[in-house]
């Protein structure tokens, strides 16, 4: 069930019959929705032709969109044929890709387009996004896009949306540009309180959650720099605890792995009170300690350190998963021969999974032990790299930034399971 369209919502939708059409801003500002709603109706009106639905990866894309269109028009009305690369849609078969590197232009090198929607438009590269262009050829081609706003110096907004032809702003206001060499392009531009269906108690929730950039981009739906600490919801006061709970499921290990640069492995829990800590840290720095260990010698101090971690009156901890540096294979192959169970490449999306270690402090769901100084060393310090932005690149500097690689690694390759821990009432934003 659905709830029908009102005020910017419905003004976007009425709006959307430029060549290019984003929808851009918060979370839940109901961008997405709006959007889906001129897309189905473009499946069924426009041009006859080749159709085209593109997110960051194929698994998103169906998340984000095709399954909410599955619950809107039903199973007969939209049918996913996983592994095949087709979704049919009002019995008309659209194609579906992935564009998450530069490779992605292949993908559509010779496609002759009718249409196109596509998700999350700021990850995809802008060679893909150039490409796309040329192959919407069709007389009467429209694109239709949503995403969430990145850096003010982004490719997608300087070159496409600073120039686009017709502006819905923020504040319900519409502009037209007077450039004679404006795009066929109309924006729309969302904020979190365009949505009037969302509870009073979510968006609050939701506005405490998210701080710091992810407040301006999230919540404000506004293109701002990232700069200054990356974690600036870190609070020590409120973050760092002296003693752990009790702990009902040792979740995982998280490790950055070094040779010349520090070693980091961060043990993370569950505690029974259904929150996150950062139990303890085992950490080499082999510059200080004039010692550079070799893939074995990291093993068996790793398993050391995991049975001598004393909790609760119980001696050694088995965690279900160690996510490891996806670059050091070697070291995952000498954990798996020395036995270690949960061996696993950890996911290694920076902005996301910065955004899941934003998430998990800004909702007030992660402790770190006083006794991890490497960890608690680095979060306070680090920062956005300026020249990146300055680039159109969302990038933390590569200083000191071991430990906090490993949490990163730890929380982000978990997400699917400790989301749940979050309120009911944040849970869809996480």
């Amino acid at each position: 069930m659905f709830d029908a369209l009102v005020g910017k919502q419905l003004r976007s939708t009425q709006l959307a019959n430029a060549r290019g059409n984003l929808w851009e801003g918060a979370v839940r500002s109901s961008k997405t929705i709006s959007s889906i709603m001129v897309w189905l109706r473009y499946i069924r009106t426009g041009p006859p032709g080749a159709l085209l639905m593109v997110g960051k990866t194929e698994r998103t894309l169906k998340r984000n969109i095709i399954d909410v269109i599955v619950e809107m028009v039903g199973v007969k009305r939209c049918r996913y044929k996983a592994g095949a690369g087709e979704v049919i849609i009002f019995g008309r078969t659209i194609y579906v890709a992935g564009a998450n590197d530069e490779r992605a232009a292949d993908k559509i090198k010779g496609m002759t387009l009718a249409g196109a929607y596509l998700d999350e438009v700021t990850t995809f590269p802008e060679s893909f996004f150039s490409m796309l262009g040329t192959r919407l050829s069709v007389h009467g081609a429209q694109w239709f896009g949503t995403t969430n706003p990145e850096g003010p110096n982004h490719w997608l907004k300087k070159k496409f949306l600073d120039r686009a032809r017709l502006h819905l702003r923020r504040d319900g206001s519409v502009v037209e540009s007077e450039d004679p060499k404006a795009l066929d392009l109309h924006r729309f531009s969302f904020g979190l309180d365009d949505n009037p269906y969302l509870p009073a108690s979510y968006v609050a929730n939701l506005k405490l959650e998210y701080q710091g950039l992810f407040y301006k981009r999230f919540v404000l739906g506004e293109w701002c720099l990232a700069e200054g600490v990356v974690y600036d919801m870190f609070d020590e006061q409120q973050h760092v605890v002296d003693i752990i709970p009790a702990v009902r499921h040792w979740m995982c290990v998280g490790v950055d792995y070094g040779t010349i640069n520090p070693f980091s492995a961060l043990l993370v829990g569950v505690g029974e009170d259904e929150r996150l800590y950062v139990a303890s840290e085992y950490r080499h720095e082999s510059r200080t300690a004039r010692r550079q260990l070799t893939d074995a010698q990291y093993s068996r101090e790793m398993q050391a350190w995991l049975g001598a971690y004393r909790h609760g009156g119980q001696q050694g901890v088995f965690p279900q998963w160690v996510f490891v540096d996806p670059s050091a294979a070697s070291f995952m192959t000498q954990l798996w021969a020395d036995g270690m169970s949960g061996v696993a490449k950890a996911d290694n999306d920076v902005k996301d999974g910065i955004r899941s270690v934003s998430v998990a402090f800004g909702g007030g769901l992660l402790s770190v032990h006083r006794s991890c100084k490497g960890l608690l060393s680095e979060l306070p310090a680090y920062a956005w790299d300026d020249k990146a932005a300055a680039a159109g690149e969302d990038k933390p500097l590569k200083v000191d930034d071991h430990s906090v690689d490993a949490l990163r690694y730890a929380l982000h390759s978990t997400a699917h399971e400790w989301r749940g821990l979050l309120r009911t009432d944040l849970q869809e934003a996480a």
